[in-house]
């Protein structure tokens, strides 16, 4: 019945409502006159005063409703009622007390007691604005308890838990029924009327309220903060998700009821280290850059982190007009917002293009080059053997010599761990293209250097999107091998990495981030299905919500990443970032095997071509046979 009346009254007009409100205000404003008559006398019926001074009642209350409306009281909405509505009543009250003392002043009728108005006026205040109080907490009541919302926890009981218990209350699927924070001193008290407990007594406290769904509200933790209050979590069966970041907060681009799944640096725990303005500008500011697969996962991070150091101009070449329309709009609004004065140039072309290549090298003057347009996912390109070369090698040559010819200051190569000791065509293309690198900075005035790093969060083809996609869809989730890991980093940190990185080249260096502990793929599986709330379904729990199932190994796939081909390693003056030293085939071997690719490709001999990267790339060892599609054609 009262979830009925509720809905009923939430039906009705915002006009319908503000009448009910007046007519409610014209009972009350008589009713509190007569009760502060009462109180002053000490008696329930003052006959004295009320026969003298009836005439005031029908006088109060139109002036009553009309100052009220005029202090726009009635246009607040009663269930969601604050403190500015509340000050509206507070000044309506005591103008009332004015109205009523100034009436009886004016009538000249002895008898009236002088400190009723001042009576008047704070009965006024409690039955007016003790109507709303009550009817707001009475909606809230009903919502809690009788229209179905789910209830839920929140670690952090700060100005952040805070904003989100009233931002959720306002809602219509979460109540908040507990808080958790790690401060002692709120511990048994409560915020909000929401009790804060232990981290503690987590477990009690979830399986006495059935909470299901764990919202963190830390916004302003460091990674390690944020992980260790997740290994808290993770052991029991509840859904974890967060409020936006702080920055997002603040900058007005998130409000913190827009609730997000856990992310996957959450889990790893690592803090970025801010980059060094002078390596981070060195490069930039004021110059001309050059981005290659700009509008790629790692080429349009890099336009982002490139614009805030304000470059004369940003070339943005990509070959996907998607992807290149994307980034420019983006960058579009990010220069107007912020006031900079770089010229965008969104530029659509192949880097095997040697034509178009020069044309922009001649007209544009690049000082410094990003070239990170690659194929980069390995079952792709190993079944796609001379698109990954003619891309990934051929294409880093076209670009490399090009930057050579035209005096271009600093080039770096993106590359990845995969360079290292492959077992895929896709790392041994990424291996060659380093060696052409190497081998034009040998005699170039170009500074010519490379960065390697492993697996990017988010990136196209991540593991973590298609992990949650699995758990959405009640799995099962799916990983390649039982002990397969893998090397993390987040896009912006490995961008400002590679930025750093290149500042710091010699020529011909090749640069190693320091990606941390290598990830095991299926505990970082195992640990993302219990955050979604569920259990791991596995032999030693049959009952479990969701299974991990293992398809093996993808053609050219490995179980352990690499960063390094040697052990000669050095530090830099960034303590993310080494500098390796690697022996690079001589350029009569590169060259000849340049030709020997040229040639295997007009004839369409993929064999020739993997037997070739063998013999110029140490180390590799292809793990899956001659699968090319287009094979069968010789």
């Amino acid at each position: 019945m009262k979830k009925k009346l509720t809905r009923g009254y939430l039906r009705l007009r915002r006009s319908h409502k503000r009448w009910i409100m007046v007519a409610a205000d014209c009972l009350m404003v008589p009713f509190a006159l007569w009760a502060s008559l009462a109180l002053r006398m000490g008696d329930f019926w003052p006959e004295y005063l009320l026969n003298q001074f009836w005439w005031l009642f029908p006088v109060i209350v139109p002036i009553s409703v009309f100052s009220f409306a005029r202090l726009g009281l009635y246009r607040a909405i009663v269930r969601f009622i604050g403190s500015k509505a509340l000050w509206a009543i507070v000044q309506g009250s005591v103008f009332m007390a004015l109205v009523l003392w100034s009436m009886v002043f004016l009538s000249r009728e002895p008898g009236f007691p002088r400190s009723i108005p001042i009576i008047f006026a704070m009965v006024l205040l409690a039955f007016v604005g003790g109507s709303r109080l009550w009817v707001r907490w009475l909606f809230q009541w009903i919502n809690s308890n009788f229209v179905g919302k789910e209830p839920v926890a929140i670690y952090g009981a700060g100005q952040s838990g805070m904003e989100l218990v009233t931002a959720l209350q306002k809602g219509s699927q979460f109540i908040p029924v507990a808080f958790f924070d790690d401060n002692p001193q709120l511990w048994k008290h409560s915020v909000h009327g929401i009790r804060v407990y232990s981290p503690k007594y987590v477990e009690e406290a979830l399986q006495e309220l059935k909470v299901k769904r764990v919202l963190l509200a830390v916004p302003q933790a460091t990674k390690k903060e944020r992980k260790r209050i997740l290994d808290r979590l993770e052991p029991f069966p509840v859904h974890v998700q967060t409020i936006p970041a702080f920055p997002d907060l603040i900058a007005g681009k998130a409000t913190f009821d827009q609730l997000q799944e856990v992310e996957l640096e959450d889990l790893l725990g690592r803090d970025p280290i801010p980059p060094n303005p002078e390596l981070f500008e060195k490069c930039i500011k004021g110059k001309t850059v050059l981005v290659t697969g700009g509008g790629g996962s790692i080429g349009s991070e890099l336009c982002r982190q490139i614009i805030t150091a304000q470059p004369a101009v940003l070339i943005v070449y990509e070959q996907s007009e998607f992807a290149l329309y994307a980034i420019e709009q983006e960058l579009t609004k990010r220069i107007i917002e912020q006031g900079f004065s770089t010229q965008l140039v969104p530029l659509l072309g192949s880097i095997g293009n040697e034509q178009r290549v020069q044309a922009l090298f001649e007209l544009y003057k690049p000082h410094t080059v990003y070239h990170a347009a690659a194929y980069k996912h390995v079952p792709i390109v190993e079944l796609n053997v001379f698109e990954g070369i003619r891309n990934n090698v051929l294409g880093t040559k076209v670009v490399a010599e090009t930057a050579h010819i035209n005096g271009c200051e600093h080039f770096v190569l993106v590359s990845t761990d995969k360079a290292v000791r492959p077992t895929n065509v896709m790392g041994a293309t990424k291996r060659m293209a380093e060696q052409v690198v190497q081998q034009l900075a040998v005699h170039s005035t170009t500074v010519f250097s490379m960065v390697r790093f492993g697996n990017v969060l988010g990136s196209s083809g991540s593991v973590v999107p298609l992990f949650r996609k699995q758990i959405a869809a009640g799995g099962p989730v799916t990983v390649t091998h039982p002990d397969i890991t893998r090397f993390f980093m987040t896009i912006p940190e490995a961008s400002q990495l590679v930025i750093q990185a290149g500042a710091m080249a010699e020529g011909g260096d090749v640069f190693v981030l320091d990606m941390g502990e290598p990830v095991k793929i299926v505990d970082l599986a195992s640990r993302m299905i219990e955050l979604s709330g569920y259990d791991v379904k596995n032999d030693a729990n049959p009952y479990g919500d969701i299974a991990i199932e293992f398809s093996g190994l993808r053609p050219g796939e490995k179980l352990y990443e690499e960063l390094l081909i040697g052990d000669n390693v050095t530090g830099t003056e960034h303590s993310k970032i080494l500098r390796a030293n690697e022996v690079c085939v001589n350029v009569e071997q590169l060259v000849a095997a340049l030709d020997k690719i040229t040639e295997a490709e007009r004839s369409q001999d993929s064999k020739l071509a993997r037997k070739t990267l063998q013999q110029v790339v140490s180390g590799f060892q292809p793990s899956s046979g001659d699968i090319d599609l287009l094979a069968s054609v010789q």
